[in-house]
């Protein structure tokens, strides 16, 4: 037995073996410790969040360099448990400062800027909603669009996407926001349809499918409409994106090809879906993976959106910025004219 120890010691080859063996370790240990950490939050439970957590479930983010802890806000998860879908405590941010980059609304981001002093200026380097796509779901007595004057609309809130929606929907047919029908803020929920507070609500892909779920019909589909809207957008802070250019490519690299992983991996998305959401009924799994084929692959800031934001939400500190001024497409652009994003399809 020592002589075997003594061979092992003098051996060339060995020494060599246990060097590279040695090195690996270490040079794993450093690329680990050389990874960048973002803490990202996601400012809804939604269809538009879900593939960022689904990045981190399919090691996208760790294969482009990049450490990310997605987190939900405690209000977009409080807004969600109304309508039944619980999620867990661990991925719910619990901090007192918001971290640099976030997945939200370009609409309730710069309303809030033009009308609350001291609110964040992000910069938008894409986005995955910049067209109409949700619904309208309610009571079933009510059938069309035209049904709908009179009632009262259930939305989140002044300046959100689904504020923005019911904007848009009253102006294309011809009825006054304020006196044809009642908008209703803090009434997202399927809780509020329950409670009979409003007739019907404008349903995100998840409100809508838990809505499904209790009885409540589509009135409207407002993805026949092709309103543009300034929705769920990659927002990152102006001073962190300066410093930190490297890393903002490795989650925009991550970001589209978790897109691809939605749009054509149903196994991978249901269980993470099951993880994050809670949602494990097949049928309520079929009903809300259909509408990921309404998410772009190629997420290009919404241009048209943030244009029509501007428009609807008009005002004297509005008119203080440009429409370049909320935006920086070159990002996305980069990994399109590489044949990067086409190449996740191939």
């Amino acid at each position: 037995m020592r002589a075997s120890h003594r061979f092992a010691g003098q051996c060339p080859l060995f020494r060599t073996y246990v060097i590279c063996l040695l090195c690996i370790g270490l040079l794993t240990s450093t690329a680990r410790a050389e990874m960048p950490e973002v803490e990202l939050l996601l400012g809804d439970v939604s269809m538009n969040k879900l593939p960022f957590v689904l990045a981190l479930d399919a090691g996208i983010y760790a294969r482009h360099g990049v450490e990310v802890i997605p987190k939900f806000s405690q209000g977009s998860v409080d807004i969600i448990r109304r309508s039944g879908i619980d999620v867990p405590e661990e991925f719910i941010f619990k901090g007192e400062k918001d971290p640099p980059v976030k997945i939200g609304g370009a609409s309730p981001t710069f309303y809030r800027l033009t009308t609350r002093a001291g609110s964040w200026n992000p910069v938008v380097l894409g986005s995955t909603h910049f067209e109409s796509r949700w619904r309208i779901v309610g009571r079933p007595d009510i059938k069309s669009v035209e049904q709908l004057k009179g009632k009262r609309i259930g939305f989140s809130g002044y300046g959100a996407v689904t504020h923005f929606m019911l904007l848009s929907l009253a102006e294309h047919m011809g009825w006054n926001p304020i006196l044809d029908w009642s908008m209703m803020s803090n009434a997202l929920g399927v809780d509020a349809l329950e409670a009979g507070q409003v007739d019907a609500i404008v349903g995100p892909e998840l409100h809508a499918t838990m809505a499904f779920r209790a009885g409540y019909e589509t009135i409207v589909d407002l993805g026949e409409y092709d309103f543009p809207v300034a929705g769920s957008s990659f927002l990152f802070d102006r001073a962190w994106l300066a410093a930190n250019e490297d890393t903002a490519r490795r989650l925009l690299k991550s970001f589209v090809e978790a897109l691809a992983t939605l749009k054509t991996n149903r196994e991978a998305t249901y269980a993470t879906l099951g993880k994050w959401y809670q949602m494990t009924d097949p049928e309520s799994l079929e009903v809300f993976y259909a509408e990921s084929a309404k998410v772009p692959a190629k997420p290009y800031p919404g241009y048209a959106g943030l244009k029509r934001m501007m428009e609807l939400y008009d005002s004297h500190e509005m008119r203080k910025y440009r429409l370049e001024d909320f935006y920086d497409d070159s990002y996305v652009r980069e990994l399109d004219e590489s044949g990067f994003i086409d190449s996740l399809y191939d």
